[in-house]
């Protein structure tokens, strides 16, 4: 696994455990609730990342970057 792969799955984990948390302590959303809303807005920020990723990789190779 590349330094590029363990720090994205780093920040992943990270960022999911975190998400629950503030979900569940200060919204006062219910275990299981928070860890369904935070599910959901991970997915989200997944194919939001990789559509832009690829949207920026057509606009290099138009660009002959």
């Amino acid at each position: 696994m590349t330094m590029d792969a363990i720090e994205a799955l780093t920040n992943a984990v990270i960022g999911l455990a975190a998400s629950w948390l503030v979900t569940w302590a200060v919204l006062g959303f219910s275990p299981a609730a928070s860890a369904g809303i935070t599910g959901m807005f991970f997915g989200l920020s997944t194919v939001r990342t990789f559509v832009l990723r690829r949207v920026f990789r057509r606009i290099g190779r138009g660009r002959g970057c």
